[in-house]
């Protein structure tokens, strides 16, 4: 059986797991989430590997570039990522990684993005798959009216990531930022 290296990382918007199989990154997600069984259950699947506490450089070098990224010396993260997820999940992941920092989009916006205007749910749902929070940032999806909705993290972590990155709400009302 193949291992996924995890270890808990406590930042100050909330406790992470971060695993690492093959050198990449797979796991950088909330500790205490409500779906934190099924989706750890479809990383392990998805590779045919166990988790197992432990170190890496990866783990080592995911930490300080997010450190960095919640100081704001970090606006962009360069750690290799492993997706594991159905094809339409990755594409909404990678999807996400597009948008820039300090910009937020609607799941409307992100479905239109992916030139399938009506898999608003679709998409939805794979945003709260996400496993890999933060670097793919999940928390730069708002509601169409301007809303926080839904996080893993909850939307305190939320608030605090979109407040860091001073995120602009991308909306026809004319509101310029979140806060």
């Amino acid at each position: 059986m193949n291992t996924i290296l995890t270890q808990d990382f406590k930042t100050p918007v909330g406790e992470i797991t971060l695993g690492v199989f093959e050198d990449q990154l797979c796991l950088c997600d909330w500790k205490y989430r409500k779906m934190r069984n099924a989706v750890d259950e479809r990383i392990k699947k998805g590779l045919d590997a166990d988790f197992e506490i432990g170190t890496h450089p990866l783990i080592e070098t995911t930490k300080t570039q997010i450190q960095e990224y919640l100081e704001g010396a970090r606006k962009e993260f360069d750690i290799p990522l492993k997706l594991v997820g159905s094809d339409f999940q990755q594409r909404v992941w990678k999807a996400l990684i597009q948008i820039p920092f300090g910009e937020t989009r609607s799941y409307l916006q992100l479905s239109q993005d992916l030139g399938n205007p009506d898999a608003i749910r679709a998409v939805a749902s794979a945003n709260g798959a996400n496993a890999i929070s933060i670097l793919i940032p999940c928390h730069r999806i708002i509601g169409s009216d301007g809303s926080l909705v839904g996080y893993a993290g909850g939307l305190e972590a939320k608030k605090k990531l979109l407040k860091l990155e001073n995120a602009k709400a991308m909306q026809p009302k004319g509101q310029t930022s979140l806060f």
